[in-house]
């Protein structure tokens, strides 16, 4: 015959073990998952992955230059792989200008369609034209077709992040030396981590270049 452990009635006993399945019912009812450890599935995944597969680059597909363009994914600057042409045998302050009019080309361009599936998208207006420096600039200044104050904030910082990451366009000190047409006033911006993460808001500090 068992005995029956001390301190602890069978009745006891019994009744728990039958209020079990009735306490995970009870949860399951009000939407909660009984669980005895705690689970970390990791967070939610991202509606704008804001990556392409090597494939999709246009850079693997053109022989041109490679170069890279900040586009607006997820509300910050992404770079992605473009290339651009240039005629051989072109002295260099020509070459200089003719990237940075590429560049501007390609970021005003609509996304391609695997760009505009992962979320890219661009701030930059169609038909801006570039110039190389005039009168007493310094040598790697850049003057645009519209002045730079009156370009949107966003649109501002792709430039200047694209420009920023170009040999050809940036200063030595990686600055970007930015004017509108002629006579406007001449500003040196730096890429900052604050402008790629928030370029719509973010201030990009310009700073006076005189010309005299």
């Amino acid at each position: 015959m068992r005995r029956q452990r001390p301190g602890v009635p069978r009745r006891t006993r019994t009744a728990g073990l039958l209020l079990l399945p009735l306490l995970a019912t009870v949860l399951a009812g009000c939407g909660i998952r009984p669980t005895q450890v705690p689970t970390d599935f990791g967070p939610a995944p991202s509606r704008l992955p804001c990556s392409l597969p090597a494939a999709e680059s246009t850079a693997v597909a053109d022989p041109g230059i490679p170069v890279q363009v900040f586009l607006v994914c997820a509300a910050q600057l992404v770079a992605v792989d473009r290339s651009v042409r240039i005629p051989d045998g072109t002295a260099e302050a020509e070459r200089r200008v003719l990237v940075a009019q590429n560049l501007l080309d390609e970021l005003s361009a609509k996304p391609t369609a695997p760009e505009t599936a992962a979320g890219y998208s661009t701030d930059v207006r169609d038909g801006l034209r570039v110039v190389g420096p005039g009168g007493h600039d310094p040598e790697n200044t850049f003057r645009l077709s519209v002045s730079p104050s009156r370009l949107k904030p966003a649109e501002l910082a792709e430039i200047i992040c694209t420009f920023a990451t170009s040999e050809a366009t940036a200063a030595d000190d990686g600055t970007v030396l930015l004017g509108g047409p002629a006579a406007t006033p001449l500003n040196r911006y730096t890429c900052t981590t604050g402008l790629r993460t928030h370029p719509a808001t973010q201030d990009p500090e310009p700073k006076p270049i005189s010309t005299t």
